[in-house]
């Protein structure tokens, strides 16, 4: 089994930046891809960045240039810069290993306009 522990979330205006984090515990050798993920009221999760062991990244059309992910062994993080008010949204953490995805509790973040 694979822990992952967010954290980071909060409130921000519009404009403003946020760094999320997800530390992953448990039976983490040969985790593969870790990233984030998020859901809206009313609306389906969304990819929002993705990265591999090898550092290859993966982002929503949405969030490039805005968002950058990293990753430091089996912490990754979200930095969030110029956000907007549809960036409102829980943020999951995900990580794959052996094709098993495993997944956080999430973490809120309000952007208000």
């Amino acid at each position: 089994q694979v822990q992952l522990v967010e954290s980071g979330g909060g409130l921000v205006q519009a404009g403003g930046s946020l760094r999320l984090s997800c530390a992953a515990s448990g039976d983490i050798f040969s985790i593969n891809t870790m990233g984030w993920y998020r859901q809206s009221p009313g609306k389906r999760s969304e990819l929002v960045a993705t990265i591999t062991t090898g550092r290859i990244t993966n982002f929503a059309d949405s969030v490039k240039g805005r968002f950058t992910i990293s990753r430091d062994n089996y912490t990754v993080y979200l930095q969030m810069n110029s956000l907007k008010p549809e960036d409102t949204a829980v943020y999951y953490c995900n990580a794959i290993r052996y094709g098993i995805n495993y997944w956080g509790e999430g973490t809120l973040v309000t952007v208000s306009s």
